[in-house]
């Protein structure tokens, strides 16, 4: 199997992995990290579209996309945590001053799970956030102990994904997500 990520610049290809069903919804285009409360909340309908496909055009664009035989079947969420809610967060802690990058959400198609997406997801953001400069990573998964995670829930990424990609649990959060704690688990680029 031929895994390739590559920086989330093709509107269609995002809107295939996380656009909503629904047009007219105002929900998902993982958009409720990327921009403020009060902007997420406003964005209806076409506007959520209108957004992320600005976001694809951005420097850099709003995540990376698994491709298996050139069809979109991952997302990974990958930003500057400065332009992230993350940024504001008070339950999701930093750990220094670094100007770290934030890897947040994944979605991958059905039909295509438990097939490595997620681990070449994560080892594809990494290699994106280094070649753009960042000092280091950080992740906010659950901490589910080997429990089973409802897959709704399972967007943020299970602890056990990212230490396989050799990250280190950093902090511990106070945001819980579906009875497990979230953990901050990073990755030093330096």
């Amino acid at each position: 199997m031929d895994i390739e990520v590559r920086p989330a610049t093709v509107f269609d290809d995002v809107a295939a992995l996380v656009g909503p069903r629904n047009p007219t919804s105002n929900v998902c285009f993982c958009l409720s990290y990327r921009v403020g409360n009060k902007e997420n909340v406003s964005l209806r309908g076409p506007a959520r579209a209108d957004r992320v496909r600005e976001l694809c055009r951005h420097d850099p664009p709003p995540g990376v996309i698994a491709y298996l035989d050139g069809e979109p079947v991952g997302w990974a969420a990958l930003h500057p945590r400065r332009d992230t809610s993350f940024a504001r967060n008070r339950l999701i802690p930093h750990v220094d001053e670094l100007d770290v990058w934030s890897l947040w959400c994944f979605r991958i198609r059905p039909g295509y799970r438990k097939q490595g997406i997620s681990h070449a997801l994560v080892a594809g953001a990494v290699d994106y956030a280094r070649g753009r400069g960042a000092p280091a990573v950080e992740a906010y998964p659950v901490d589910n102990r080997g429990a089973r995670v409802n897959q709704t829930m399972a967007y943020v990424g299970i602890r056990s994904l990212f230490e396989a990609a050799g990250f280190r649990k950093a902090a511990d959060t106070g945001s819980v997500l579906d009875g497990f704690p979230r953990v901050l688990m990073r990755l030093d680029l330096r």
